[in-house]
């Protein structure tokens, strides 16, 4: 098995267990906004971007130091925490490439059309689960 895999998996599976803890004390302490989600929504951005910023071909890590922080930080451990790092980073560096009709494409079509699937989704498993058993 590719190391790669390891490290990303290993990472994954610790920042969903980070999500799941954190989003379980701050769902303690709020009413019906989900607060929980935002911040870590905010914090994976965070922390994605100190991870880029570390780990850019022009920064002092040499390429196995950036493959351990793209893999295991990056990709495991705020991949697991949050897919929404991922997008901002992604739209963050169309914006730093000045790309900006794909950066605004980017935000509208992610919230637009993840709302719409999260919505068909939902739809789709009601329709399953109020279907009678035999």
């Amino acid at each position: 098995m590719n190391i790669a895999y390891l490290w990303v998996a290993i990472g994954g599976a610790l920042g969903s267990v980070g999500r799941f803890w954190l989003n379980g004390i701050i769902s303690n302490y709020v009413g019906t906004f989900p607060l929980g989600t935002l911040v870590i929504n905010v914090t994976g951005s965070f922390l994605i971007g100190i991870f880029a910023g570390l780990a850019i071909p022009e920064g002092r890590m040499d390429s196995q130091s950036r493959a351990f922080v793209t893999q295991f930080l990056m990709i495991g451990i705020c991949g697991g925490y949050t897919t929404f790092s991922s997008f901002s980073l992604q739209t963050l560096n169309l914006l730093r490439d000045r790309e900006w009709l794909y950066a605004g494409g980017n935000v509208v079509l992610s919230v637009v059309l993840c709302m719409i699937a999260v919505w068909l989704g939902f739809m789709l498993g009601s329709v399953f689960n109020s279907m009678k058993g035999n």
